[in-house]
């Protein structure tokens, strides 16, 4: 059964209900987010508005649980509102065309971004199920696609067969784009996957993620193809990646600042050479969103405590030569890091 998090919800925002249309706080609220729907949270429970095409569904999914599913039709979302003095909404994620039909209602409204942002922060076991579940499929998938991996491959024929394999495992979708690198293509942290065909020597860098129940998981690896005998420096700085990478799964513990779990990494790739080329973050939440709260950042000042998810993703990047990243998707239990991966190789693979 869903454990949802609508009474959390409801007991932190100081209003009359909560309500709203967008897919993925929808999906927080219940665990379940269908097109064109919507989540009235109240002091009574919490009510999914759907149409006749997730109406069997949403009944089977929410039985036993806070959550009661109703057909859209009766009466006016306006009128259901007016019932409401205050009534909290995510400005963020209304359009303000759909702002001004709902003030039709005459109920005042009051923004509760604070509120999903903070209560989404921390994850509840149905929540981190979800994200180890894709973060397995997504390891399973990685070790059924090396064997597979060619020479004359293209980076797009590498990310489809990666894709496949995941949605075969019981993916119900793809976490972001994607990424696939060969060769120098890596230096570019967020490379557009293209046609680039695989040669002996080239390295080869896959970011990737799945989703299950619409939560994330997000890992990188890098690899070798083969060995030209042109990779020591290459190798030199792989290894200072994996042990900055080791370092924080090491060393961070809650109560620390996202900003300080982002130096462990940068202050270890500094001492060793490598500071100006670790060019992005250490890391960032992983929920129902691929990036959301906590920052692991120089900009991380929000505490990190037990329940959060995020990466652990240094990397080091030779502009027109090569690139390096090592990531997990990790949560904070028992005051520790532990990390969802762990059926994947991370010392250097040369294939």
């Amino acid at each position: 059964m869903v454990l949802t998090n609508c009474k959390k919800l409801f007991a932190a925002a100081n209003v009359d209900a909560i309500y709203t249309e967008c897919e993925f706080l929808m999906r927080y609220a219940t665990g379940m987010g269908p097109e064109n729907g919507g989540v009235l949270i109240d002091k009574d429970g919490a009510t999914l508005y759907t149409d006749s095409r997730y109406i069997e569904a949403a009944k089977k999914f929410f039985e036993g649980s806070d959550v009661v599913p109703v057909l859209w039709g009766g009466k006016k979302l306006t009128e259901i509102l007016g019932a409401y003095q205050r009534v909290g909404i995510s400005y963020s994620q209304t359009s303000h065309a759909r702002f001004l039909a709902l003030q039709k209602s005459g109920a005042e409204f009051v923004d509760v971004d604070t509120v999903f942002t903070e209560s989404m922060i921390v994850k509840n076991e149905w929540e981190l199920g979800n994200i180890a579940r894709a973060c397995s499929i997504a390891e399973d998938a990685l070790n059924m696609l090396l064997p597979e991996i060619r020479e004359g491959m293209t980076e797009t024929a590498l990310a489809a067969q990666l894709e496949y394999n995941m949605r075969k495992l019981g993916a119900q979708g793809l976490a972001f784009e994607t990424i696939v690198a060969f060769g120098a293509n890596a230096a570019v942290p967020h490379h557009e996957t293209g046609l680039t065909t695989l040669k002996f020597g080239d390295e080869i860098l896959v970011d990737f993620g799945c989703r299950v129940n619409g939560y994330c998981s997000d890992i990188t690896r890098t690899f070798l193809f083969g060995d030209d005998g042109k990779h020591e420096e290459f190798k030199k700085a792989y290894s200072h990646v994996l042990r900055a990478h080791e370092l924080v799964q090491e060393r961070a513990v809650s109560g620390m600042t996202g900003m300080q779990v982002d130096a462990i990494a940068r202050d270890y790739l500094q001492a060793n050479g490598y500071g100006e080329l670790f060019t992005h973050s250490l890391g960032h939440g992983v929920g129902l969103n691929i990036h959301e709260a906590p920052s692991v950042s120089v900009r991380g000042e929000k505490t990190l405590a037990d329940g959060m998810v995020f990466s652990d993703e240094p990397g080091v990047y030779v502009e027109g030569e090569y690139g390096i990243r090592i990531e997990d998707t990790v949560v904070l239990q028992d005051g520790k890091i532990k990390t969802f991966m762990g059926k994947t190789r991370k010392d250097l693979l040369i294939l």
